[in-house]
């Protein structure tokens, strides 16, 4: 990795902005005031600076920062605690979740310059892999590239956390574990978390089918998956915190990784690795019950964003990735889909002439169509293949 090169003004501002929390107020009926950190050390969340708490995280070996995958303000947050992070403690190492090991090299090139944005995206594999807004975590990569921090791929593939949560640890090769180690048992805590996801997830059983239970092998080969995904992320940031220059290194993962210890900290200390550092966002009218010492060393109270209504349905179609691909499964009724002669069960093929592999490839296209411009789709239909166009109205 190229030598580091000097801080730019951007983290100096990010810093800024940290320490400009104190100022909030609490609104009425809530006990957290936006943009402010709070300590969960007692029985109620505690205020505390921003330079107190990021020194103290500075001194760390790990530090993880939670997120709502597709939130803007929670990688916001990210970023200002980054680049706090970074002017406290200059040897720092960056772990995404979001990548898997083996685009390894890929990380690599990006933060010596050697990428493109837009190849790094298409090199790493990002709407195969992730498939959640590129423009949430791209100001996250700039940091990195822009400073010459190192990234860290976290990640295993999908395949690998699907066969797990199939035939259980045990069902499953060591040649097709990626290297990783059999991860330390769940706590009773986090299984019986677990155990409630898995019931929220249950897909419907026929009837007369017993309801799940915790002996239930289907359940315990899903704890297994998780338990596989949180051991690949704690043993790539505690390979990365024994470096020879000791980073701190920082792991951008789920919140659901993060809270309570359960996750990949669980994991990290049956790796031997003990001073970590856990920080959620959370909203600021969050019930203070719920906030209790254990669910992370702080949180930061984000303020609250006027949010835009959601766009209008432009096509009219909701659509699911299968095996086969990308398929409709359902149809508006008088919507622009239904006009064009799409039905229900057609797989959609290509748009525009570019060949469709995943959802995010349809919606971004339709987005991206100018109001009164046609766009050509050609779907599968049983045995049959149709090319039809989509005419999308003028704007009024």
């Amino acid at each position: 990795m190229p030598p580091r090169g000097p801080k730019f003004l951007s983290c100096a501002l990010a810093c800024a902005a940290l320490a400009l929390g104190a100022a909030a107020h609490a609104a009425p009926g809530s006990c957290l005031a936006p943009a402010a950190w709070y300590a969960l050390d007692a029985g109620a969340p505690r205020r505390i600076e921003a330079a107190r708490l990021l020194g103290e995280m500075a001194r760390r070996d790990v530090v993880l920062l939670g997120e709502r995958h597709d939130d803007a303000d929670d990688h916001r947050w990210q970023l200002q605690t980054l680049a706090a992070l970074d002017l406290l403690r200059p040897s720092l190492v960056i772990g995404f979740e979001a990548f898997p090991r083996r685009v390894q090299p890929v990380l690599d090139r990006w933060v010596a310059g050697e990428l493109t944005a837009q190849q790094f995206l298409e090199q790493a594999e990002w709407r195969k892999v992730w498939d959640f807004p590129p423009e949430l975590y791209l100001p996250l990569f700039e940091l990195a590239r822009l400073n010459r921090i190192p990234m860290a791929a976290l990640n295993v593939d999908q395949s690998l956390v699907k066969a797990i949560g199939e035939k259980g640890w045990s069902g499953v090769p060591d040649a097709q574990k990626e290297g990783v180690s059999r991860p330390a048992p769940a706590s009773p805590a986090y299984e019986s978390m677990l155990f409630g996801v898995y019931q929220a997830h249950a897909t419907a059983r026929k009837q007369g089918e017993p309801a799940a239970s915790r002996s239930d092998p289907r359940f315990l080969h899903f704890v297994d998956s998780q338990l596989t995904w949180d051991r690949a992320m704690a043993e790539a940031l505690a390979a990365r915190s024994k470096g020879p220059e000791r980073p701190l290194v920082v792991g951008i993962l789920g919140s659901g990784h993060v809270r309570h210890g359960y996750g990949v900290a669980h994991q990290l200390r049956a790796l031997g690795v003990t001073n970590i550092g856990a920080l959620l966002p959370v909203d600021p009218d969050s019930d203070c019950a719920r906030l209790k010492p254990g669910l992370a060393d702080a949180v930061f109270a984000e303020p609250p964003a006027q949010k835009a209504p959601p766009p209008k349905p432009r096509l009219g179609v909701r659509i699911d990735q299968t095996k086969e691909g990308v398929t409709i499964v359902e149809v508006t009724p008088g919507s622009l889909a239904e006009a064009t002669g799409l039905k229900v069960g057609d797989r959609i093929v290509t748009l525009a002439g570019s060949r469709i592999e995943r959802n995010g490839e349809v919606i971004d296209a339709v987005r991206a169509q100018p109001e009164g411009t046609w766009l050509p789709i050609q779907v599968r239909r049983g045995e049959q293949t149709l090319d039809l166009v989509i005419k999308f109205p003028p704007r009024p």
